[in-house]
């Protein structure tokens, strides 16, 4: 029988686990949040913002058999490679392009597609009468083409994006800057996507949903989790430095430092991290209307409150390496070639780690009955995905059983 005198630990304190935390308060559950940083202050810091309803389709799809050489040798390329780090990495990439073929790649975006499709509901209806709904935006979204060529060698993608209903407007020649005045009359095709969604200030966002959970009578601890201790088989506390947390149930949603918080529990987590990068132009000239993807950078850009964000690029090089010079400067100067007339006061730059699993899919589940939780591993989606994750977690943490299928999911997948 369940004790009712012991909390749910949620250890971290990213959009995932704040909005984990807020659905089971909305359970009735007591709750603990626990972060050795302040909330919101790691990956779901620097992203793009962008409520990402398109993103089911992974980086790893069969043509990047052909592209993956030309990204990683090629200097102006968005992906970056520290050469020191590689032969770690070896093993890992090995499983990352084993996904890279056509059944594989169709199974990962049936599985991507209901934890993105709907995000800006799911973030309208965590947010709804809370303070936290001022950092939302309806918006539409756009990716940004040199040529009309250009869009069709995305066919790939378009063509799953499209099946699933998110079919683009095509916006040709000189009426692209008709639609986006800020873009360099050299851009010929935006395909533009409506019903979109984006977010103003991320750390703001968390933060102010953050706020809720703690109005809702929810505790913060700052620490670092050392480890889980587990009587009979069963979570029965979480050990801090110098203290311990009696729970009933935990859940795991610490981004890329989850591999090391559940490394004693006989399950093998193949985590590794692709290194984000933003710019933030503050005071800026000029911004875009709405969000848009950059394809020739495959970087995000969003007007926020903080100035135009352009947020992306990946650097395959581990956790304890410095940021590099490279990735930043890759994003500067396309950027400024895409958005010729653009003035700022200062630029701020920001660098951190993106949780990837080999196959582009979070884990999400029970680890072996033991009432540990897992909700990280979202790559590229965890701002867009965070409340439905939560919502996801708050059903199975309360022994109910979610609306679709999270056995693609399964944190034992690799074992």
């Amino acid at each position: 029988m369940k004790n009712k005198n012991k909390s749910i630990v949620v250890v971290g304190a990213g959009i995932v686990g704040v909005s984990t935390a807020l659905w089971l308060q909305k359970q009735g559950e007591e709750v603990i949040l626990i972060d050795s940083s302040q909330p919101g202050t790691g990956a779901s810091f620097g992203n793009a913002g962008l409520l990402a309803q398109w993103a089911m389709v992974p980086v790893n799809v069969p043509e990047l058999w052909k592209s993956a050489p030309k990204y990683l040798l090629s200097k102006s390329s968005p992906v970056f490679m520290r050469w020191s780090y590689f032969p770690k990495l070896i093993p890992w990439l090995a499983k990352f392009m084993a996904n890279a073929t056509e059944n594989r790649s169709n199974e990962i975006i049936k599985n991507l597609t209901p934890l993105v499709q709907d995000a800006v509901d799911q973030h309208q209806n965590l947010v709804k009468g809370t303070q936290a709904a001022k950092w939302l935006r309806d918006s539409k979204f756009s990716y940004v083409y040199r040529t009309h060529e250009a869009f069709k060698a995305d066919s790939f993608g378009w063509k799953i994006k499209s099946n699933l209903g998110f079919i683009p407007n095509l916006v040709l020649g000189d009426d692209v800057r008709e639609e986006e005045p800020i873009l360099s009359p050299d851009i010929r095709c935006m395909a533009v996507l409506e019903g979109q969604g984006h977010i103003t200030n991320p750390l703001g966002y968390v933060t102010e949903l953050f706020k809720v959970f703690q109005k809702n009578g929810g505790k913060f601890i700052n620490k670092a989790v050392k480890n889980f201790n587990i009587i009979h088989d069963q979570i029965h506390s979480v050990q801090l430095e110098g203290e311990e947390i009696l729970c009933q149930k935990a859940v795991v949603t610490s981004g890329i430092w989850s591999k090391s918080l559940i490394k004693n529990l006989k399950i093998n987590v193949p985590l590794e991290t692709e290194r984000g990068y933003h710019v933030i132009y503050e005071k800026p000239s000029v911004e875009p209307r709405n969000p848009m993807m950059i394809t020739e950078g495959k970087f995000g850009v969003t007007p926020m409150t903080t100035g135009l964000r352009c947020a992306g690029t990946v650097e395959l090089g581990g956790l304890n390496a410095s940021a590099s010079k490279k990735p930043i400067d890759f994003i500067k100067k396309i950027s400024l070639k895409t958005f010729p007339e653009l003035k700022f006061e200062k630029t701020s730059e920001w660098m951190g780690f993106r949780p990837t699993l080999p196959d582009s899919l979070p884990m999400i589940g029970e680890i072996q009955n033991t009432g540990i939780f897992t909700g990280f591993g979202h790559q590229h989606i965890g701002m867009t995905s965070g409340p439905k994750t939560g919502f996801i977690l708050s059903q199975l943490v309360t022994d109910k059983k979610p609306n679709l299928d999270i056995s693609g999911f399964s944190p034992e997948r690799f074992n």
